[in-house]
């Protein structure tokens, strides 16, 4: 399978981007790619210092949503929109990605997890005053592999992963916004980590650049192999990475290391050494 991370930036717009996912896309086809994968909240963010409050809309009304379905059905592609805002019937959006199949129809969606409330270094983020967070991990099984679909912050929870490539998963996805303080520090850790405690490919495309009202983004898509080897890195800057996967060498790693069957119940014993 041939995938490409398409790396955007951050725009205040659906409209601008739309315009510039398209760009990219267009770029990656020629490059022969036939599985694409956006950011999150690759439809557009706009941030007041600490909330979120990107531009969205219903999802049948969404216009990123609806054109990158023609885009997918016109040129016969897969792609993975890592999150876009979603109103729901509350004041309150969703952090949704979907996965697009070649004939325009939405496969999967996935509803962000866990919400980015965080105060690191003066930069504070709080995800959950205006985002609604979901509650169902999303397998997604295609003719190419089994996916298991994430977001972002997600990526600190390992439990998550584990249950999802417990389940069946072979390639976990991390589409995300990752801020440029945390990513400096843990970024590149933590993916290759989810890669090598499940045995799975990651594939995490993460948008770069500054977000109009506060904040930036880290950049650094990343392709890592089952082993944990960074085969792809989209560093600084707006473009895209692309490599090939062979979905087989999970199968023969999973035999000669084969972690994931040999999870242990665990009780915990506590001592107080003070009384």
């Amino acid at each position: 399978m041939r995938i490409a991370c398409l790396q955007t930036q951050p725009k205040n717009s659906i409209e601008s981007a739309l315009k510039e996912a398209i760009e990219l896309a267009d770029e990656a086809i020629k490059d022969k790619a036939d599985f694409l994968f956006l950011p999150e909240y690759c439809g557009g963010i706009i941030s007041n210092g600490s909330m979120y409050n990107p531009p969205s809309d219903f999802e049948k009304d969404h216009l990123f949503l609806r054109e990158i379905k023609n885009y997918c059905k016109l040129n016969k592609i897969y792609i993975f929109i890592g999150s876009i805002a979603i109103k729901s019937k509350s004041s309150k959006i969703f952090n949704r990605g979907y996965l697009i199949n070649p004939i325009g129809k939405i496969v999967s969606q996935y509803d962000k997890i866990h919400l980015f409330d965080i105060f690191l270094d003066r930069e504070f983020h709080k995800e959950s005053d205006t985002v609604q967070n979901g509650n169902k991990a999303v397998l997604i099984k295609t003719k190419h592999g089994t996916f298991g679909h994430t977001i972002c912050y997600d990526i600190r929870f390992p439990h998550l992963y584990r249950k999802l490539s417990q389940a069946g998963a072979q390639i976990l996805l991390v589409p995300a916004a990752f801020t440029k303080v945390t990513g400096k520090a843990h970024w590149h850790i933590l993916n290759r980590a989810r890669a090598i405690e499940n045995i799975s490919f990651v594939i995490s495309a993460c948008s770069f650049g500054k977000i109009a009202g506060g904040g930036e983004c880290y950049g650094h898509s990343l392709i890592i192999d089952p082993w944990g080897k960074v085969l792809k890195d989209g560093g600084k800057g707006r473009g895209v990475i692309v490599d090939n996967i062979d979905i087989n060498l999970i199968s023969t790693l999973r035999e000669k290391l084969p972690s994931l069957k040999h999870d242990k119940k665990i009780n915990l014993k506590y001592f107080n050494l003070d009384e």
